[in-house]
């Protein structure tokens, strides 16, 4: 037997991962809003640590413990800052963090920022730099601004890490061929010439050996493949070079940890207090950006696990981040960020808690404390030439056929050559400057047209976004118009401010009053504004209603009433065909023509209830030809051989499945079904009515829901409402079964050309529910439900 378990992508930014209870206010007590101080949020009570967290843990471990070290060496700090960065952010990110599991540590994206900062003021002021850019990430937490972080344009976020992959690649490229890098990134390009023609020829062996390992590692073909593969290949890359360079006995820099006895911790800051206030700024900008993208890339990677957690939560990320720079840098380690790398092994490992993440920082820990004489044979070429991979991986072509797609190659382009040049700040600084002004080019841009049609219609039309700048150029094209003449607007933008809006709506007015008219559309032809229309008395009539807006009850703002003796029934049907021949059959006249030339060709047969308040092609966003959908009281699916002469429903299962052939069928339920409250409520024996008759199909579905084996459905990470929601939702997961036994569906699905999708409507909530498909193995054998698709007016997309 299967269970339907959702995926989730809920759009709230709290994090329900620990589950602790809302308590409400007590009865009668009074429950205004006073202002409160804002406090740290507490840390949650860990769950028990699970297998998958463990394993995961170590997985991650044998991933940062290389990296660190590389970055470490990258940056030109102590090789421990970089131990000491990966325990404090597996420890106290992962404690107080908004993402469970999204893994922090030093970052690639980081190490030119710090390496310019132990250039210009040394480590103990770098140490204190990261704590104040902590604190200031503890200052924006408690102000909520995270998720307006996330506006940053992505090709500014990407040109930006493409700016410092180039860096490091290029920086650790010289310490590959056996010499050592300068800071600035013109200065390395200009020696590499002389570095390449006098390598170093056992770091540059080992560098290879490296690189071929990370290379081939994931490429391991066949089961020996998988197996191999849940060794991490950086792992595998240094210890390879490490044992080869041991085994050769080659001389080589190797790691050099100093006793933590002399470690150095923070400083007071020193130097001009400008520069230390940008250098601030620019840690805290990019900690905070690669943390806050990260922990939208893990909401991404475990939207569709069984029973994710829900969305992070960003400024509880935030305020995670910041107390692990503050603790980090206090204690000698790194600035600290999310890792994109970690966390997504995090999650490929299975993790399923925070504790994965914080026991990643344990086992970080223990190395730097017992296994000091063993890191230090690795070879630094090694670290050097893992880390040039990690840089030149953050030179996407995926993030730069993105944004060449999206028109923003050029803010791409400045933002990386302005890091690579001029640093991680002035690049980003002269990047948004450069989108700021892409995106005035393009709200100025505005192209405008008329021409006369073969009827004699004039078209004007505007290309781009109308604002005052195009005001009078839209006024020449409009006065071109003859008077009385027939005119469409076409608009194809997005935006009208207000002085185009004036401008438009009088040439509108003065038009019709000579006896002209106008119609305003969008690119598609869909009608923006209705003509004025003459009613039976030959008056001018200004209809409120716009076709395809949201519906809100009443078919037009109007206040006349139907005549004494009349039927308001009958006025508000005619009324109703009245406003479609005019308004939204214009519109659909083109498709359904075609449709009936070549038939109906829908997609997908849609069983639901008869209820009035569902309408079917709102919630699913469908038009005609779409659906082919079958309604009836309690969305019922009758079993073969039970219809008692009732055949309607097999009857257009049977259509569907064989000559429509539709590939996917959809049983929709939804919440306050009257079919199913009079299931509940209908006594035994009594009259056989045609609504007990029909009835008897759900008596199953109460027999499932009532059944002790079987757990209560949860929906949305909440219990049913009452024992009808319930009902509700275990009917459809009935029906389902009961559609499998017709034999045209269970033949379409064994062939593979016919899906199963069972469907919750809440009509109170306006929220939609999709069931998917599991195996008893999970974590429960009931039916779980979730939202997985919300109504515009809860869309808040990141």
């Amino acid at each position: 037997m299967t269970a339907f378990v959702p995926t989730r992508t809920d759009d709230s930014s709290h994090t329900p991962d620990e589950g602790r209870p809302h308590s409400p206010s007590p009865p009668g007590r009074h429950t205004s809003r006073i202002p409160r101080i804002p406090r740290f949020p507490r840390p949650p009570r860990l769950p028990r640590i699970t297998a998958t967290d463990l394993s995961a843990s170590i997985a991650v471990f044998l991933i940062a413990l290389p990296l660190s070290l590389g970055i470490a060496l990258a940056t030109g700090a102590p090789l421990q800052a970089g131990l000491v960065a990966a325990a404090v952010g597996g420890l106290v990110a992962g404690r107080l963090g908004g993402s469970p599991l999204q893994v922090s540590g030093p970052a690639a994206g980081l190490t030119v920022v710090t390496a310019d900062l132990i250039h210009q003021y040394g480590w103990r002021t770098t140490c204190a730099i990261t704590v104040i850019a902590g604190l200031a990430q503890v200052g924006l937490g408690f102000l909520r601004v995270a998720r307006s972080a996330l506006a940053v344009s992505p090709a500014i976020v990407h040109g930006m890490l493409a700016g410092i992959g180039i860096t490091i690649a290029v920086a650790q490229l010289h310490i590959v061929l056996g010499g050592s890098p300068s800071s600035s990134v013109v200065d390395n390009i200009r020696a590499l010439p002389a570095q390449l023609a006098h390598p170093h020829l056992a770091a540059l062996a080992m560098s290879a050996l490296t690189l071929s390992v990370l290379l081939a590692w994931p490429r391991v073909p066949g089961r020996v493949g998988q197996i191999l593969r849940t060794v991490p290949a950086a792992l595998v890359a240094v210890a390879a070079a490490t044992t080869t360079a041991a085994l050769a006995a080659l001389t080589l820099p190797k790691v050099d940890l100093p006793s933590w006895r002399s470690h150095a911790l923070a400083g007071l800051p020193e130097g001009p207090v400008l520069g230390i206030a940008a250098a601030v700024l620019t840690t805290t900008l990019v900690c905070s950006v690669q943390s806050l993208l990260g922990a939208v890339a893990v909401d991404k990677l475990t939207a569709r696990r069984p029973a994710q957690q829900g969305r992070s939560d960003l400024d509880r990320e935030l305020l995670g981040q910041g107390a692990a720079n503050i603790v980090s840098g206090t204690l000698g380690g790194l600035p600290v960020a999310g890792v994109a790398v970690r966390s997504s092994a995090n999650v490929q490992a299975g993790a399923v808690s925070r504790n994965s993440t914080m026991l990643h920082g344990v086992w970080i820990t223990v190395a730097a404390l017992l296994m000091v004489p063993l890191l230090e044979l690795i070879p630094l070429a090694a670290l050097a030439s893992l880390v040039m991979a990690v840089g030149i991986q953050m030179v996407s072509l995926h993030h730069i056929r993105t944004v060449t797609r999206h028109r923003e190659v050029l803010v791409y382009a400045v933002t990386t050559l302005g890091v690579v040049v001029l640093g991680v700040l002035e690049g980003v600084t002269l990047g948004i400057a450069v989108a700021v002004g892409v995106a005035l080019h393009r709200l100025t841009r505005t192209r405008i047209t008329r021409s006369v049609g073969p009827d004699g219609v004039h078209h004007v039309r505007v290309r781009g976004q109308l604002t005052f700048l195009a005001v009078p150029r839209l006024t020449r094209a409009l006065h071109l118009v003859p008077p009385g003449a027939e005119a469409v607007i076409e608009l194809d933008g997005s935006f009208m401010d207000h002085a185009a809006y004036e401008s438009l709506h009088d040439w509108q007015s003065a038009h019709t009053s000579r006896g002209g008219s106008v119609e305003l559309t969008g690119r598609t032809g869909a009608r923006l504004a209705e003509r004025h229309v003459k009613d039976d008395d030959g008056q001018t009539a200004h209809c409120h209603c716009r076709p395809w807006t949201p519906w809100r009850n009443h078919h037009c703002e109007s206040t006349e009433t139907p005549a004494p003796g009349g039927h308001a029934s009958g006025h508000q049907l005619a009324s109703g065909i009245s406003s479609f021949q005019r308004n939204t059959a214009p519109l659909v006249r083109g498709e359904l023509a075609r449709l009936a030339r070549e038939g109906q060709q829908p997609s997908q047969l849609f069983l639901t209830c008869a209820d009035s308040r569902l309408v079917t092609s709102m919630i699913t966003s469908s038009g005609p030809g779409d659906l082919f959908v079958v309604r009836n009281v309690g969305n019922l699916v009758p079993p073969p051989g039970e219809e008692s002469g009732d055949d309607s429903v097999a009857a257009a299962i049977e259509y569907a499945v064989e000559v429509l052939r539709v590939r996917s069928i959809t049983v929709c339920g939804h919440s306050g079904c009257g079919a199913m409250q009079a299931l509940m409520n209908t006594e035994p024996g009594g009259a056989r009515t045609p609504l007990k008759r029909w009835l008897r199909h759900g008596l199953p579905s109460v027999e499932r829901m009532t059944a002790e084996d079987r757990p209560w459905t949860r929906i949305a990470g909440r219990a049913p409402a009452d024992a009808t929601e319930q009902l509700c939702l275990t009917n459809v997961v009935q029906q389902l079964e009961h559609l499998r036994a017709h034999e045209s569906v269970a033949r379409a699905l064994e062939e593979g050309v016919l899906e199963l999708h069972g469907m919750y409507f809440h009509v109170g909530e306006a929220q939609a529910y999709l069931l998917t498909e599991t195996t008893p193995s999970d974590e429960e054998e009931g039916e779980l439900f979730d939202r997985v698709a919300a109504t515009a007016l809860h869309d808040t997309q990141d």
